[in-house]
């Protein structure tokens, strides 16, 4: 066996280069949505052994809709670039374009060992560019191919170093074989079919037999005319070893799935559930279509599911023919190979080998696979291919008459190859791309037209999308999915009447059930979901709530097991306000999956609406438990421990809060929250900050805007409040009690008295019932020194509330500052004393009204406190405060104030909620 050189290996590599750079530019697609995109065990708080209990998807091997595809070892290499450059496309599909260029270097290794130094180099660049391998190599979950392919060629090129001298048996490289079979089938399935090519390398190609000298030796042994040859008992045993090991992987295997077979339709691969001969006229016919597309690879197709091929259901179809010529040339080979002795016949068997056994496990023979065509699965059977046509080209070079043509043959092959391959590559840029790239090769996958719906939905272009569904309902009528993609559709454009039409024929389509036979096995698990979207349509029509929940039951009566009709419904029953049977919707769901943090959360929230805040915050710590990142249950826990007034909560509050900050940077209700933190726990610089950021992100955000204002106010800063309040008030002209604080610090900060009036009238306009606003206006009148209007206004208020004593008081004070007036105006001392004893009446009275707006603020503070019942939220109004009869302690006016404070903090946070802020 040849070694490989440096310029053969620097070739290989460039070749691979030139053919892949570009989809260094592609993005995630197609299946690479579920395998890298939504696969949560790529993240690194996933614990690894998930890696090994679920398959390639991240979904359990225990759960019936798994797939049933184990390949850990794979996942680990994407969890490895998710480690390094978490969701960048590039560092994926240039670790892809590596392993495919060590495949192409390990193949033409193994290619030096049926074929001479230049026939091995044709081989292994015709493998390199062949446009067969673009969905392997520039889709990233076709590196399970890569990856088993490099353990797959390592295990034979190990096996192929176990025949010593004199015929004896080295050990190690079985044992080391077997090994680098185990790690190829955690790679992908296929990989174990390397122990099958190795036993054929044993007998024919090692030992050197033909398929007559063994039914020779058979039959005499069989005749009792002798025994079996020492040489053939040690290959034998070799044979065994190989086998048991085989035997051990397969039923580590049956047990990873729990001996159950993945559910597929008959819209994935519409032949298995055909009866017969249609099943096996089609299956037999796939085999021709495979070996044209390594023949020529000029119309390429992601999805050959559904319609794409339709089913040969007679003997007269025309088709048979091509499946009738490919056995016949397929045996002609295989007799050819073992038939005959030979260097040639070597090289045909090992290519057939390559071609034929790592295609059985995709070939439906043995089972139902969840495709029709997929042209992955060619990338190992394209080795040997890429051997027969070198082989065959070997054949042709050697002959002077055709060595020029067979030549230039060769070269227009691997230049168009590669440009088909490079061309193909952008095909993968994106979804839209690709899918759009497929119908132009078919018009009959009602998926392709579902899918270029999807890449349209998900740019948010609607009528496009729509137009793309419809088709696939046309194409397929009977497809659920591309009937739901429509209703789903028309919602999303609110045309719900339409949007209902199409849930309800997706659920015509549904099968009816069949007792004793389970639900499952009939249609895929995801087509149920059209019981959960119809019944989320119509639940937003209160009138048919109990509709919804009946649809919600029957989806679980279908299937028990169906988690996600449990969790709408645990919805739908806390909007009905049953929040006990919403907890035992929600404890059912857990019993099926209790390591869903999105469960533990919905528990919590339906423990917070039965008042329940301790049992609420131990929900929430368990769903952080399971996902520490979990930005709603870090938001909302933040906030219960928050109103909780428990200040040894309040670090962990605010920890859970920079946490969620991290997590969702650019939503202001995290700053909001941290500034809220901030003021109870008396740090006004830090929520300052807080609160300017959350209004650099969002500058109309209501209450951050209103307590800055108010911090502000507090903070002796009153000037700095008007600004804030300007902007408050111009995104919220109704905004009261920022009128009423504005209104306040234009009265008694700057001293304007209009302005303030004008807001108080407005607070008026908007609300004329307003006790606060219009006893502010009163005091504004009296300003003014118009006593007879304050007083009347000072009468409407009483009306308003006629159980405050204070506004009684006031307007007892006016009235005798009236009467007052006009005693000393009736009197006609000319005397200074009299005028001057006059200008103190009106002095004493201006303050005595000082005493009442006063008070007025002391009094609305008992009514503020009656109403607070949630997170504190701070204000205060600050005015020069006279003394009052009877004078009030310093103790008490303090104690009063932080009452004040304390209840319109409460009342503010009441109203951000509210408002949804």
């Amino acid at each position: 066996m040849a070694d490989v050189s440096l310029k053969e290996v620097a070739l290989i590599v460039g070749v691979v280069a030139a053919c892949y750079w570009n989809s260094l530019f592609c993005g995630f697609v197609f299946d690479d949505v579920s395998a890298i995109l939504d696969n949560k065990d790529l993240h690194p708080s996933t614990p690894l052994k998930n890696l090994f209990q679920n398959d390639f998807w991240g979904t359990p091997m225990s759960e019936e809709r798994s797939h049933k595809s184990y390949r850990p070892l794979t996942v680990l290499t994407f969890r490895l670039n998710y480690l390094f450059s978490e969701l960048n496309a590039v560092s994926y599909h240039f670790l892809n374009l590596i392993f495919h260029g060590v495949v192409c270097v390990v193949f033409l290794k193994v290619c030096k060992l049926f074929l001479d130094n230049r026939s091995s180099v044709v081989a292994s660049l015709l493998f390199a560019v062949h446009p067969i391998h673009t969905e392997a190599v520039t889709g990233v979950v076709g590196r399970a191919e890569l990856l088993s392919s490099i353990f797959f060629l390592a295990a034979f090129l190990s096996y192929t170093k176990s025949k010593g001298p004199d015929n004896t048996i080295v050990w190690t490289p079985i044992a080391v074989t077997v090994f680098l079979v185990a790690v190829a089938t955690l790679c992908k399935e296929q990989g174990i079919t390397v122990v099958g090519i190795c036993c054929v390398y044993e007998v024919f190609i090692a030992q050197g037999y033909t398929l007559p000298v063994l039914l020779d030796t058979a039959v005499q042994i069989l005749q009792g005319k002798g025994s079996i040859p020492f040489s053939m008992l040690q290959t034998l045993l070799k044979l065994i070893v190989l086998m048991f090991s085989t035997l051990l992987l397969v039923v580590v295997r049956v047990q990873v799935i729990q001996s159950q077979l993945p559910v597929f339709t008959r819209f994935d691969n519409p032949a298995a559930v055909s009866p017969s001969p249609a099943r096996q006229l089609t299956f037999n016919y796939l085999l021709p279509v495979n070996a044209w597309l390594l023949l020529n690879p000029s119309e390429l197709c992601c999805d050959w599911t559904m319609g794409t091929i339709p089913l040969v259901e007679s003997l007269l179809d025309v088709r048979n023919v091509a499946t009738l010529i490919f056995f016949c040339f397929l045996g002609s080979l295989v007799v050819f190979s073992l038939r005959y002795p030979g260097d040639s016949s070597k090289t045909v068997l090992m290519a057939l080998c390559l071609i034929v056994l790592p295609f059985i496990p995709a070939s439906n023979l043995f089972f139902p696979v969840g495709f029709v065509v997929a042209e992955r699965v060619l990338y190992v059977p394209s080795m040997g291919f890429c051997i027969l046509v070198a082989h065959g080209w070997k054949k042709l070079s050697n002959k002077s008459v055709l060595r020029k043509i067979s030549w230039v043959c060769l070269a227009v092959v691997l230049f168009t190859h590669a440009l088909k391959t490079l061309h193909r590559n952008w095909d993968w840029e994106s979804e839209y791309t690709l899918f759009m790239s497929a119908l132009k090769v078919n018009k009959n996958n009602a998926k392709l037209w579902n899918n270029v719906g999807h890449a349209l939905e998900n740019e948010k272009n609607f009528e496009r999308a729509l137009q793309f569904f419809i088709q696939a309902t046309q194409v397929q009528p009977d497809d659920i999915g591309a009937h739901m993609n429509v209703g789903r559709t028309y919602k999303n454009l609110n045309k719900t009447k339409e949007a209902e039409e199409s849930y309800m024929i997706a659920k015509s389509l549904m099968p009816q059930i069949i007792p004793g036979k389970k639900y499952a096995a009939r249609v895929a698990p995801n087509h149920l979901n059209v019981y959960i979207n119809l019944a989320n349509l119509i639940r937003a029509n209160e009138s048919r709530l109990e509709e919804a929940d009946q649809l919600y039951r029957q989806a679980i009566s279908m299937r028990p097991d169906f988690k996600q009709a449990y969790i709408s419904r645990g919805e739908l029953l806390l909007k009905m306000n049953k929040p006990l049977k919403a907890k035992e919707a929600y404890l059912r769901a857990l019993e099926l999956d209790r390591t869903n943090a999105d469960l533990w959360y919905n528990l919590a929230i339906v423990y917070i609406e039965l008042k329940d805040p301790t049992e609420a915050l131990k929900n929430f710590n368990r769903a952080l438990e399971l996902n520490p990142t979990h930005k709603l249950a870090l938001f909302n826990s933040a906030l219960l421990m928050q109103e909780s007034g428990d200040a040894q909560l309040r670090p962990e509050a605010k920890q859970r809060l920079l946490n969620y900050v991290k997590e969702e940077p650019q939503d202001a209700n995290g700053y909001f929250n941290l500034g809220m933190l901030a003021m109870d726990d008396k740090k006004d610089v830090e929520a300052e900050a807080w609160m300017k950021k959350a209004i650099r992100l969002q500058p109309n955000f209501r209450s951050a805007l209103f307590n800055l204002a108010l911090l502000y106010s507090q903070t002796s800063k009153e000037l700095m409040a008007l600004p804030v309040l300007e902007d408050l008030l111009k995104y919220y002209p109704d905004h009261t009690k920022g009128l009423i604080l504005k209104g306040d610090i234009l009265m008694n900060q700057k001293k304007d008295i209009v302005g303030a009036k004008q807001c108080f009238e407005k607070i008026l306009e908007l609300d004329p019932n307003n006790v606060q606003g219009k006893h502010n206006l009163c005091v504004v009148y009296f300003e003014e020194r118009d006593l007879i209007k304050a007083e009347k206004c000072l009468v409407e208020t009483l009306a308003l509330a006629p159980h405050e004593e204070y506004i009684q008081r006031h307007l007892n004070i006016v009235r005798s500052k009236i009467a007052s007036l006009s005693v000393t105006e009736q009197s006609s001392l000319p005397a200074d004393g009299t005028a001057t004893t006059a200008a103190e009446e009106k002095k004493k009275s201006f303050q005595n009204l000082k005493e009442v707006k006063n008070e007025q603020k002391t009094s609305q503070t008992t009514a503020d406190n009656k109403k607070g019942h949630s997170k504190n939220k701070k204000r205060t109004e600050k005015n020069n405060m006279e003394e009052e009869t009877p004078k009030k302690s310093t103790k008490e006016i303090k104690d009063i104030e932080k009452k004040r404070v304390a209840a319109l903090k409460r009342l503010e946070e009441i109203e951000r909620i509210l408002n949804g802020e």
